[in-house]
């Protein structure tokens, strides 16, 4: 099933831990529609000014695999709010920056990126309404203010 032309339900549930724990990790009709609006508000015009691929490494989390993997109890993944990802070939930082101009989105995380290396880390987004559009960059230990490359 589509949540839009670039994106199914099924990538949004693929999860590897889930798979070697055999957690179970399916959307209910409400996470589903969440997914859908981060999509279509965020995923697919970020696809569309980059014209590549978006490759997802964490989507949807059902409760219990949140919990197997530590996730917050509030964790917007858990609502098929939010997505990590990355677009291979372009630098993390750079992506997010564009976001940050370009978009709306509830949180805009830079997560474990390290300067000097482009590739590194992922970026995390969630979308819901009201959104705040907060930017935040996690280095492993805690969360700071802002997009910091």
């Amino acid at each position: 099933m589509n949540l839009s032309p670039n994106f199914t339900v099924e990538e949004f549930q693929k999860s590897q831990t889930a798979l070697r724990k055999g957690i179970p990790n399916v959307m209910g009709p409400a996470e589903i529609a969440a997914a859908k609006l981060l999509c279509e508000k965020v995923l697919e015009p970020l696809r569309a000014h980059y014209g590549r691929p978006i490759v997802l490494s964490s989507g949807y989390r059902s409760p219990a695999l949140n919990k197997a993997i530590g996730g917050a109890v509030t964790s917007q993944h858990a609502k098929g709010q939010a997505a990590d990802f990355e677009i291979p070939g372009l630098d993390n930082y750079s992506v997010a920056k564009w976001m940050e101009a370009h978009l709306n989105y509830d949180q805009l995380i830079l997560e474990m990126h390290t300067p000097g290396q482009p590739n590194s880390g992922w970026i995390h987004v969630s979308y819901r309404v009201p959104y705040r559009n907060q930017e935040l960059t996690f280095d492993g230990k805690r969360y700071l203010e802002g997009l910091r490359a």
